[in-house]
């Protein structure tokens, strides 16, 4: 009898699951963005460090520095602070031994994008490694009958299109110096393509501006309303491989606005207002001191990341001040949490995280 009660109980848990868990998602990485300034801003040692600046020092230190971690991260992430940790939920906030990780060996992007989407640490994979064998929880939910043609990908470094695997996924990516393809483009978009072309390629012909990538997402929004979304963001760690300490903040600043202007372009459209969520993390760390400009297994630190999330169906626990360990493999079944789907992968992903799912 009480095996009885107890399925019974699973089996509601589960129809409620369905019921209350929303129909989209938008996904949102900062490639290697540090935890320190998400969760105290700028910090003192390079803002005022006149080697990792392109910019005027006096100008920035006026826009990102105050006395207090508080403010001076509300300076630089408003968005995040004013909206997400009254809303959501936030992770990795060390100085409260809430430790959010990645499991993978090597510390560095494709490895790390890998872990996001797949739940699997896969050892195999690096930054130029060949299509990606394993399956994504995106490629997985465009295969289900209520994503199926409703899942795309905007990124500003190619190589998503590797990491994705687009050969054998089919995902709809746009992603480097792309060009937006198909056959009813809008006037945005078809404007989009031409201009791209004559800006310039300040971290080469693989990464663009993170400002293009984000017109271009903006726009499929409006025209196509996917149900998943991912926008994936280069700027932080392509100026701070450039030692350029100025324009990383200013990177994360920028972005945080668009985030904000996404945000509220999807709460004011009747297709994704109260059923959307989101979920925004990175894929690695930095380094500290002068190895803040690179990220390796070799350079320490570079492991540390963070997890914010935010939607109809997650508590609004703000900040997360609770001693935790979370891990990025946990970030798949996750995602896959909040659009109501289980995921199967080529490998076994990790367990969710717990305290996102609370419905």
């Amino acid at each position: 009898m009480k095996k009885i009660i107890i399925v019974m109980l699973v089996l509601i848990r589960m129809s409620v699951f369905a019921q209350q868990a929303p129909r989209n998602i938008i996904i949102i990485t900062l490639d290697g963005y540090r935890w320190e300034e998400l969760f105290k801003g700028a910090d003192s040692s390079l803002l005022f460090a006149k080697t990792y600046f392109g910019q005027d020092s006096a100008s920035k230190a006026k826009k990102y520095w105050a006395a207090d971690s508080i403010t001076r991260r509300e300076m630089l992430m408003p968005f995040f602070w004013n909206t997400i940790a009254k809303q959501g939920q936030l992770y990795g906030n060390r100085d409260y031994n809430n430790y959010a990780n990645v499991k993978n060996i090597h510390w560095n992007s494709f490895p790390g994008y890998n872990e996001i989407f797949t739940g699997y640490p896969d050892s195999t994979t690096t930054n130029g490694s060949p299509p990606n064998p394993n399956i994504s929880i995106l490629e997985y939910a465009n295969q289900q009958p209520a994503y199926k043609n409703k899942v795309a990908i905007f990124a500003s470094w190619e190589e998503y299109y590797r990491i994705f695997n687009i050969g054998r996924s089919k995902l709809p990516v746009n992603a480097g110096w792309t060009n937006m393809e198909g056959k009813n483009l809008t006037a945005v978009q078809q404007s989009l393509n031409e201009e791209q072309q004559y800006l310039p390629r300040v971290f080469g012909n693989n990464e663009r501006m993170d400002a293009v990538t984000y017109a271009f997402a903006s726009e499929y929004i409006k025209q196509d309303h996917p149900k998943v979304l991912y926008i994936a963001f280069i700027e932080t760690d392509a100026y701070g491989h450039k030692g350029q300490y100025d324009f990383y903040l200013d990177a994360a600043h920028n972005i945080d606005a668009m985030i904000a202007d996404l945000w509220q372009m999807v709460q004011s459209d009747p297709f994704y207002t109260n059923n959307t969520d989101l979920f925004i993390t990175t894929d690695h760390g930095r380094g500290l001191g002068k190895d803040w400009t690179n990220h390796y297994f070799n350079i320490p630190h570079s492991n540390e990341t963070w997890m914010a999330v935010m939607g109809p169906c997650v508590k609004p626990l703000g900040e997360i001040k609770t001693a935790k360990q979370i891990y990025q493999q946990q970030y798949a079944k996750t995602i896959a949490a909040l659009l109501g789907i289980e995921f199967i992968g080529t490998h076994p992903a990790a367990d969710p995280v717990k305290t996102v799912i609370t419905f």
